[in-house]
């Protein structure tokens, strides 16, 4: 069904069935074309970035008008701005930005917030299918009401999406009023809701949501629909049946969609694809994992094997090819024996075995509650439970911590983060930063970024980063760094990459007697709630980079007068924006704040990269009083070399999905 001929908003089964966006081809003339088009948008951001600054002034110049009209005056343009907007079907325009002043108005009334000018230019953006690039804390949670609200009486499906329930909750039940007021319906989709529960939230006017949830119960809808299912076989379906497969789906259609953090939904949680997965009968008894793991101890690291910590992954050598043969003749007669006689087996089951040994430890890639091995999500340091490692991994690591081994999974359905989102009619994103990832937001998504300038001046010191030769080092400054800020009643906010680093960060500081609070890896309210407070006078609070996105920092007492909040950062992340998100913790709305990076040359970040850890603390005296230029350059080295490795893999994943997808389109899905 072509675009035109698609039927209004609300139709049965209508979004589920919209191909994705094309995806741009990449190769070295398509790298370069590339730049130009870069060269080209970066105009034409230019360009709109003035329109979306009319758009607000025009929506401004209407506040009077407004605000001298009573309420049933009001309402009666508002529905009289529905109707326009629902006929054109466009949304530019002095209707535009009529329905932005119409929510200001209502939100000034109903919940005591009105809009900002920046946030009338970065809804504008979201409007126009971009990603607005807003700094950490100039309210993006507002902005999102008029973009959603605009659409929505439109006729439009509205999807805002969030990282986590909580935010997901949070945010549709401060909106909720202002929607209600404009005569919206508001639903919320979170975790253990059943059927008829999601689908009654999807059939709302505005739906909050996490992109997990949104994404599989559209990978549950496509399995209930089934292969064959297009829009006319459905309605006569419809027609006829007394139970339609209608009746099971959850979600109305993929009309429009905000994505909250950005970077972090699109971006960040693109490397993992997102299966649906069905009980199987196991491949490998248990006996089978303990030989498979009993035969990886006897390996010696650089002569039977190698740990590529680039790729993170290992490779047998010839000598490991050999000793892996030697020893699975060995154990063939045992129970579980029998799955190394094939030699294919063999080497990925051993493989796998010193993945588990030497690559996933416990307290940094995954927790052990309750009995189970829970992954932890290496960009927030929270707990995924109902993720698992695929090709036997997660049961390896579950032998190896002596858990109950879990069932075998089969993949029912599949589909990638690029490829869903692709689905939707019109798409929009928000952040804090795009650092890095701009160009890829639009080669996969059609997504150019808009940088929406901040309400107030940005008052935040950002202090040169202080690179020590060892970690022992490192904390004695940083410990030093945090007490002084602490006697002068400072707030500080240390930021660690990953659990364990955050355990080691406690350890120090309740060495030096300086209470503090560890943010636990948990999501939930409990996480808003102590990051909200770490702006409280001398409060310390140690927490993982990204713990706290979407939550507030609000500065105590008094704080303001003593230089704000200071951020202090340990570890670089793999990505520099992530460091700048930590950044913008501190220093939102003009308020005072102060960062600084104190990093070690023992940082992870350098396994793998132009000199060994070791070597680099060795070479850094050797250039005297540049010796601090030395080592922040290296670990920007590593980590722009960490940047570009998660990029392919990003790339690769997609490539991989679509040539499955051209593969099964062979023998065709439709009629």
């Amino acid at each position: 069904m072509s675009e035109a001929a698609r039927p209004p908003a609300g139709a049965l089964a209508r979004p589920i069935l919209y191909p994705e966006r094309a995806i741009r081809p990449d190769g070295r003339l398509e790298r370069i074309a590339a730049r130009l088009q870069g060269r080209v948008r970066a105009h034409l951001t230019r360009v709109q970035g003035r329109r979306y600054a009319r758009v607000a002034a025009e929506a401004e110049a209407l506040a009077p008008s407004l605000a001298g009209l009573d309420r049933t005056a009001l309402d009666v343009r508002v529905a009289a701005v529905a109707a326009a907007l629902r006929v054109t079907g466009r949304f530019e325009g002095a209707v535009l930005a009529e329905a932005f002043a119409l929510i200001r108005e209502m939100s000034g009334r109903v919940t005591g917030q009105r809009h900002y000018s920046v946030q009338l230019m970065g809804a504008a953006a979201l409007i126009d299918g971009r990603i607005a690039e807003m700094a950490t804390g100039e309210g993006k949670t507002l902005t999102a009401t008029l973009a959603a609200g605009t659409a929505a009486l439109g006729g439009l499906a509205v999807h805002v999406v969030t990282v986590n329930d909580y935010l997901a909750e949070r945010d549709a039940g401060m909106m909720r009023p202002l929607y209600a007021a404009l005569g919206l319906t508001v639903g919320v989709v979170k975790s253990g809701q059943e059927q008829p529960e999601r689908a009654a939230a999807y059939a709302c006017d505005i739906t909050y949501c996490t992109n997990k949830d949104l994404a599989f119960d559209y990978l549950r809808d496509r399995i209930a629909l089934g292969q064959r299912a297009t829009n006319l076989r459905l309605k006569l379906e419809s027609l006829h049946a007394a139970r339609s497969r209608l009746m099971t789906l959850r979600l109305r259609g993929l009309d429009f969609a905000i994505v909250d953090e950005a970077d972090s939904v699109l971006i960040d949680e693109a490397r993992t694809p997102l299966i649906i997965s069905g009980q199987a009968e196991s491949q490998f008894r248990p006996e089978t994992i303990a030989l498979a793991l009993a035969l990886a101890a006897k390996l010696v690291e650089s002569r039977d094997f190698v740990i590529d910590i680039t790729e993170r992954r290992i490779l047998l050598t010839a000598a490991g090819v050999v000793a892996v043969k030697a020893a699975a003749a060995e154990v063939l007669a045992e129970p579980g024996g029998g799955a190394f006689r094939n030699p294919i087996t063999c080497e990925e089951l051993v493989r796998q075995a010193l993945s588990a040994r030497h690559l996933f430890l416990r307290d940094e890639h995954y927790l052990v509650r309750d009995g189970k091995v829970q992954i932890i999500d290496h960009y927030t340091g929270r707990v995924m439970p109902d993720r698992a490692w695929s090709d036997g991994l997660h049961q390896m690591i579950e032998y190896k911590e002596d858990c109950s081994l879990s069932g075998a999974r089969t993949t029912i359905a599949r589909i990638t983060y690029q490829r869903f989102f692709r689905r939707y009619r019109r798409l929009a994103g928000m952040t804090g930063t795009t650092r890095g990832v701009a160009a890829e937001f639009w080669s996969v998504y059609g997504l150019a970024v808009a940088r929406i300038p901040t309400h107030r001046s940005l008052r935040r010191l950002s202090l040169a980063d202080a690179v020590l030769p060892d970690q022992e080092t490192k904390w004695r400054r940083a410990v030093e760094r945090i007490r002084t800020l602490h006697e002068k009643g400072c707030p500080v906010l240390v930021g660690t990459r990953s659990v364990v680093a955050s355990a080691v960060a406690s350890r120090h500081l309740a060495e030096a007697g300086l209470t503090h609070t560890v943010l636990s890896a948990a999501q939930d309210g409990e996480e808003a709630r102590i990051v909200s407070e770490a702006g409280l006078r001398g409060r310390i609070t140690v927490a993982t980079n990204m713990a706290g996105r979407g939550t507030d920092i609000k500065l105590g007492a008094g704080v303001a007068d003593v230089g704000g909040l200071h951020v202090i950062m340990v570890e670089r992340h793999d990505a520099r924006r992530i460091d700048d998100q930590l950044a913008g913790r501190s220093g939102r709305q003009g308020e005072p704040g102060c960062f600084q990076a104190i990093l070690s040359l023992d940082d992870p970040l350098l396994d793998g990269g132009l000199l060994s850890r070791g070597m680099a603390r060795r070479m850094m005296p050797l250039f005297g009083r540049h010796a601090q230029t030395f080592g922040r350059l290296l670990l920007r080295h590593a980590q722009a070399r960490a940047e570009r490795l998660h990029a392919r893999m990003r790339a690769d994943l997609l490539r991989s999905d679509q040539m499955q997808d051209r593969i099964l389109a062979f023998a065709g899905h439709s009629e």
